[in-house]
């Protein structure tokens, strides 16, 4: 477990943008970056072990991990972008594209763990399609954030993308 946990590390670290991605194999395929620095200053191993001592980290289907959420329960959610015609920029970060179905199978997912009392948070495309898929059962706000993780320069910089909730922000 600890040489999984270690070149995990050593491949994001060192990877192009901590990019992490597969192939149609399940095979890990990001090129190398400019980093050479995997250790940082920063890293507390110890005390991150001693947060997730009592985690139970599961794979499992958004929907499974979703279907669990209940009363007062946080569920926050980045799906990759799919929108419904399927061809905004690069979406295949693994093995299986994260289709429209998908994206209409968790807003399922998430209005049923919404009804239980869960408070959901979902970051996602700024597109029309996306907003018309949530509309009538969150708020959706547009926030900006810096685009960097694009293969040409022109796709990175300034951008925007949906945050769409079940609650109002206090605070």
């Amino acid at each position: 477990m600890f040489a999984r946990a270690a070149k995990f590390i050593y491949l994001n670290r060192t990877c192009w943008n901590g990019l992490y991605r597969v192939n149609l194999k399940g095979k890990f395929n990001v090129p190398i970056g400019t980093k050479s620095k995997v250790i940082m200053k920063s890293d507390d191993f110890q005390k991150v072990s001693s947060i997730l001592n009592n985690v139970e980290i599961r794979v499992a289907d958004f929907e499974d991990t979703v279907n669990m959420a209940g009363l007062d329960d946080v569920v926050f959610v980045d799906p990759p972008y799919t929108v419904k015609h399927n061809n905004n920029n690069f979406i295949k970060y693994n093995e299986c594209l994260f289709s429209w179905d998908d994206q209409v199978r968790l807003k399922a997912a998430l209005i049923r763990a919404k009804d239980r009392g869960a408070y959901i948070v979902l970051t996602n495309a700024n597109h029309q399609c996306i907003r018309e898929l949530y509309v009538d059962e969150f708020q959706i706000d547009v926030a900006p954030r810096c685009s960097v993780i694009s293969g040409k320069n022109k796709g990175r910089g300034p951008a925007t993308e949906l945050v769409i909730r079940s609650c109002q922000w206090n605070g």
